[in-house]
């Protein structure tokens, strides 16, 4: 992919693969609608049609051999998805119909779609900020509401109109200091400097905040379930489920191998992992089931932790690495408790006690209160890039007037990478590589 201007058209099935209602194949370029008056016959012509406007009719191969029936959609640039001329074929979905449509398209003079390329030449005839046509795959892939909320959030630019708000306020103080340097007598007000880069540098920490909660629930969160044996690790993992997913046996060490579940808790996609028993054993093959537990428990973003509350306590014979993300739950809260702890979630998976805050701790572990209200960080290209602003906003709170303008510099530039404002074409290209065709 390259960033200049496009001279070509492109097409593409853009919907799923498989038999549907509704199928469509997607133009664009400046002969979308040379490829569509080709294609389509009806009581209006595609080139001739007003934008914004759709027309009945039926599709027709070389030789006008009839494929289907439906409506051809037409779009005029730059007042289009991608800013170009579009045309968009809506049919039968049927594979075969579809592939017919857009072999017809490509013998019209059309080429075939790279991943991503509707979407890639929407951003670079500024119909979407970088951020935003993250968010179209965000929301393509969106399996929670959280997810689609939070995807809905960035393709509105909300994203994009809070680092604006917070790279105004720098552009500002910028000004200030490199107007100081033409006269350094007068100085910078604390107005235009301190307060300034104090209300920026808390900015950008709420932003950088939300990164976790955004990837969270975007990409889903791995969540381990450890215990000893006999713990509740199953009852606990069915009970979250809502059916008979685990082996429940009174007998330790029932589970040696690791077993996964996903369901969406709290509006976030997460993977349940129910571990071996983590105990002392010869047995070989419970021992690797043991390793294998702390190793998953060490990668997860959350970690469950039962203790029977029904026995006498014993601590948990593991380390987990430092940040890493704890609940303590005391099972078994149906029977008479052995011990209490105020640290530790009571939960019965027999009567379902506790398991409603159980799930409300899991989300407030999950996603915070960093992101309410307002859109999240969604990638680690995002992240990486308001982590870098936020460090040279820091860096110049503490700097002389001459060496904060160059951090100030620095963090803008940061922040137009987040936008996609100032981006190599390398990370351009690493970002619509995820896309879909069609997209």
């Amino acid at each position: 992919m390259t960033r200049l201007g496009f001279s070509d058209t492109i097409a593409a099935i853009a919907t799923a693969p498989g038999h549907a209602g509704v199928g469509i194949v997607r133009v664009s370029g400046p002969g979308a609608l040379r490829v569509a008056d080709g294609l389509f016959r009806g009581r209006g012509q595609p080139s001739r049609t007003r934008g914004g406007r759709f027309l009945y009719g039926e599709f027709v191969a070389e030789g006008a051999e009839r494929l289907d029936d439906g409506l051809c959609l037409v779009f005029r640039g730059p007042h289009s998805y991608t800013g170009e001329d579009v045309a968009e074929f809506q049919t039968h979905g049927s594979p075969a119909v579809l592939s017919r449509l857009l072999a017809r398209a490509l013998d019209l003079g059309a080429r075939p779609a790279r991943p991503g390329e509707f979407t890639l030449r929407a951003y670079l005839a500024g119909r979407l900020d970088l951020a935003q046509a993250e968010a179209v795959l965000d929301l393509v892939n969106a399996g929670t509401d959280t997810a689609r909320r939070q995807a809905a959030l960035g393709l509105s630019g909300a994203l994009g109109d809070r680092v604006d708000r917070i790279a105004a306020g720098l552009t500002r103080t910028l000004a200030a200091i490199q107007a100081m340097l033409d006269y350094p007598e007068e100085g910078v007000p604390e107005e235009e400097r301190g307060v300034p880069l104090a209300q920026a540098e808390a900015d950008l920490v709420a932003l950088v905040a939300t990164a976790r909660a955004g990837q969270v629930a975007t990409r889903g969160a791995r969540l381990a379930l450890i215990g000893r044996p006999n713990a509740g690790k199953s009852s606990l993992l069915n009970a979250l489920l809502g059916y008979e997913r685990s082996i429940v046996t009174p007998i330790p060490g029932t589970t040696r191998d690791y077993l996964e579940a996903q369901l969406s808790l709290a509006g976030v996609p997460v993977t349940l992992v129910d571990t071996a028993g983590l105990r002392e054993t010869a047995d070989e093959v419970e021992a690797a089931g043991v390793r294998q537990a702390v190793s998953l428990a060490q990668g997860a973003d959350l970690v469950l932790a039962l203790e029977d509350g029904s026995l006498p306590r014993e601590s948990l014979p593991v380390d987990l690495p430092p940040g890493t993300r704890v609940i303590r739950v005391r099972t078994k809260a149906d029977l008479s408790a052995a011990w209490e702890d105020a640290g530790a979630r009571a939960v019965s998976a027999v009567t379902g006690a506790g398991l409603p805050e159980l799930r409300e701790a899991i989300h407030a572990a999950l996603l915070g209160d960093a992101a309410r209200g307002e859109a999240w960080l969604t990638t680690e290209r995002q992240a990486d890039a308001a982590r870098r602003a936020l460090a040279h906003v820091q860096a110049a709170r503490t700097l002389p007037d001459d060496l904060a303008g160059y951090e100030l510099e620095e963090a803008l530039r940061a922040l137009a990478e987040l936008t996609g404002r100032d981006v190599s074409e390398d990370v351009v290209d690493a970002v619509f590589r995820n896309f879909c065709v069609g997209k």
